[in-house]
């Protein structure tokens, strides 16, 4: 068992919180139990529910904490000229051999079978990068056309990293952006 914690509020919820994005990027969120995180931060499991309540309020506030730090929907690439351009970059780096997938993408990934992930993190990735994108894009069908851009990252990266689809992970990263720019331009762009 891991080293027991002092009594600490902060320190106690951030090695929870810590040990539960672990454990979720590894296994999903039906693939790790409570006391598996509670063991990986030093505490008991119910220190853990009286810290969150329950595991889909854990998994909430991991979700919540990923999306707070953005990598390819930051400030600075939405309020870029080059918009379109920093998203097929962003997502052709993030993505090369050798790079390690995101915690976020892992974990929704791993956790897509799971109903209650399911509710958790269609409301999280709706309230946070959906409505940012929307919010970014002008002209008719700004909801439809930021979904499709999610889309298209989280499938890029479900087949370059995870599948390793040869076409993607041989391929020249300068090809690859040069063929994700414009689909990116024509979605970011108001129709």
């Amino acid at each position: 068992m891991a080293e027991t914690r002092r009594r600490d509020a902060v320190a106690t919820r951030a090695a929870i919180l810590a040990s539960a994005r672990a454990g979720f990027a590894r296994s999903g969120y039906d693939g790790v139990g409570v006391r598996e995180i509670a063991e990986g931060a030093g505490v008991t499991a119910m220190m853990v529910n009286r810290y969150f309540g329950s595991k889909e309020h854990l998994f909430a506030e991991v979700v919540d904490q990923i999306m707070a730090e953005p990598t390819i929907l930051t400030r600075a690439n939405i309020e870029a000229p080059d918009f379109a351009d920093r998203i097929a970059a962003n997502l052709v780096e993030i993505t090369a051999g050798g790079a390690t997938p995101l915690d976020g993408f892992l974990i929704m990934l791993r956790s897509s079978s799971s109903d209650q992930a399911a509710v958790v993190g269609r409301e999280r990735i709706e309230a946070h990068y959906h409505r940012v994108l929307t919010e970014a894009l002008a002209g008719d069908l700004a909801p439809q056309r930021a979904a499709i851009v999610l889309a298209i990252v989280s499938g890029i990266q479900v087949m370059r990293q995870v599948l390793a689809l040869s076409a993607l992970t041989d391929a020249d990263p300068a090809d690859l952006r040069a063929l994700l720019e414009p689909l990116f331009r024509q979605l970011v762009k108001a129709p």
